[in-house]
């Protein structure tokens, strides 16, 4: 397992490498430079190129991408063309563990609540419970997550306190511990349902293995059956969702930190590409790559843990 662990990591440094090298190619060849935003006043012509040879815009493409490599491999992504003069380093020191922390609690909510529906719909499969968590499940998958971030807002925080009833949630910033709640149903709730659809279907299949027949001919009860047999053995397909959905959702959501205000990492991310903003679209790439590559290699050993068979 140790072994299996090094040659992973070990692949993370030319995966990053060619990761970091396509972004950058692809910035290269769209439109402008990004130096020059469109709320920029007017600016000559000279003070543009004065501007692109100050960022180093001017050198060949090879050269730009190992002076850009170097000062990554220091820790220094650079200062923001669309932010300006805010570094790269301050916005995601700033903004990146507010994301972190909203995709933490979104990825929690959504395997606690996906897994229970799941499984409650395939012990009772095709009775009313298994229709109604999947009625659940495909609504939540249907709604885009800015919709259902609305919706919350109409429902808890502004009809239910129009009528008497104010449960506490708030609009605007995350000062308490109920400004998480929406935003987190709101992150969480099509993550939710995809775990949910996973999990019915790998318990359904696991309840018909001749494992779960032989215990339950040896008088265990339904309970422990489920618990100790089936869920265990259906748990591989779902981990394997979780590692990509928190390095998504825990990397920022635009549409989500935009509706309850919150100071994230994915509007930053979104105004950059719009104003091609390379040092900060790299970073952010960058730092995505990286934790969804860490997330693969903890859901790989987490099926160790899951399966003794597969560490072999």
């Amino acid at each position: 397992m140790l072994r299996y662990i090094a040659n992973r990591v070990f692949w993370f440094i030319p995966t990053t490498i060619v990761l970091v090298a396509l972004t950058f190619v692809i910035l290269k060849f769209t439109p402008g430079t990004g130096v020059v935003s469109e709320g920029t006043q007017t600016i000559t012509r000279d003070q543009i190129e004065r501007l692109e040879e100050n960022y180093g815009l001017n050198d060949p493409l090879y050269r730009q991408f190992t002076t850009y490599l170097g000062k990554v491999v220091t820790g220094d992504f650079g200062e923001s063309f669309q932010f300006r003069p805010q570094t790269v380093n301050s916005i995601i020191g700033r903004t990146f563990p507010v994301s972190l922390r909203l995709g933490a609690y979104a990825t929690l909510f959504a395997v606690a609540l996906g897994m229970t529906l799941g499984t409650i719909a395939a012990v009772n499969q095709n009775r009313w419970p298994d229709y109604l968590s999947t009625t659940f499940s495909i609504l939540f998958y249907s709604l885009p997550n800015f919709v259902m971030g609305f919706l919350l807002i109409l429902l808890l925080a502004v009809f239910l306190p129009r009528r008497g009833v104010d449960l506490g949630f708030n609009v605007g910033g995350i000062e308490r511990w109920q400004d998480w709640v929406l935003p987190t149903i709101a992150l969480g709730a099509a993550p939710m349902a995809t775990i949910a659809r996973y999990t019915r279907s790998s318990v359904i299949e696991a309840i018909r293995s001749d494992y779960v027949r032989t215990a339950r001919a040896k008088g265990v009860r339904e309970r422990g059956v489920v618990i100790r047999h089936v869920l265990r053995n259906a748990l591989i397909p779902v981990v394997t969702l979780v590692g990509p959905i928190f390095a998504a959702i825990g990397t920022g959501s635009f549409f989500v930190e935009e509706v309850f205000n919150i100071p994230g990492m994915g509007p930053y991310f979104v105004e950059s590409i719009v104003a091609k903003d390379q040092p900060m679209v790299l970073a952010v790439v960058l730092i995505y790559g990286l934790f969804l590559a860490l997330m693969n290699l903890v859901v790989d050993i987490v099926y160790g843990f899951i399966d003794p068979r597969i560490r072999y």
